[in-house]
């Protein structure tokens, strides 16, 4: 089933038209239901997520949502960044990519089909495991009313911050990041909400 939104984006698309026309034409040959999130085509099974085709500067990608767990045969899955615990792509830089692997993409969306009908889940790290910078833990001691905030936002938004934190390579830097997320944090509110 083809979505008109999908049909709006790739009418719309500048880069990669032919490439995502191409995957899509892949998915479509699975069971998978085509929707339309995070303004990027997305294909679920039952509503729950299993492939996104998105596209970057110098690549387009499939995103398995459960790629950590997937077999990887032609060890073609990549990991976008070292901070993404599930999620892996498949990158290809012209549409000669994706014709040249059409039979693989098919035997990795249907691996992805089965690993999501099996019911199984990508063990996240928590959020004690996670840096807790030291500029953090000086700010809340500064102010209580900040880590009370802090404690109780959900466990994403609390591992948004501290990644976005701690990726700062100089403290004065953490520390702007922090003095500027502050009010963020004590209205209760995620580093992209």
């Amino acid at each position: 089933m083809s979505s008109d939104k999908v049909d709006a984006f790739l009418g719309r698309a500048k880069n990669w038209r032919a490439e995502f026309e191409a995957l899509r034409a892949i998915i479509a040959d699975s069971e998978l239901e085509e929707d339309f999130k995070w303004g990027q085509p997305c294909y679920t099974l039952d509503g729950h997520n299993v492939v996104l085709m998105h596209g970057f500067k110098e690549y387009c990608a499939l995103l398995f949502f459960k790629g950590a767990l997937m077999k990887d045969p032609k060890n073609l899955l990549i990991q976008q960044t070292e901070n993404v615990q599930a999620a892996r792509q498949i990158r290809f830089r012209e549409l000669a990519d994706i014709t040249r692997q059409e039979k693989v993409l098919k035997s990795y969306i249907k691996d992805a089909i089965a690993l999501e009908k099996s019911g199984a889940k990508v063990e996240m790290k928590k959020t004690a495991e996670f840096s807790f910078p030291e500029e953090l833990e000086y700010a809340m001691d500064d102010k209580p009313a900040l880590r009370t905030a802090f404690e109780e936002l959900t466990p994403g938004r609390q591992r948004a911050y501290l990644l976005h934190f701690s990726s700062a390579k100089q403290a004065k830097t953490r520390i702007a990041r922090i003095e500027k997320c502050t009010q963020r944090i004590l209205d209760g509110k995620g580093l992209d909400d």
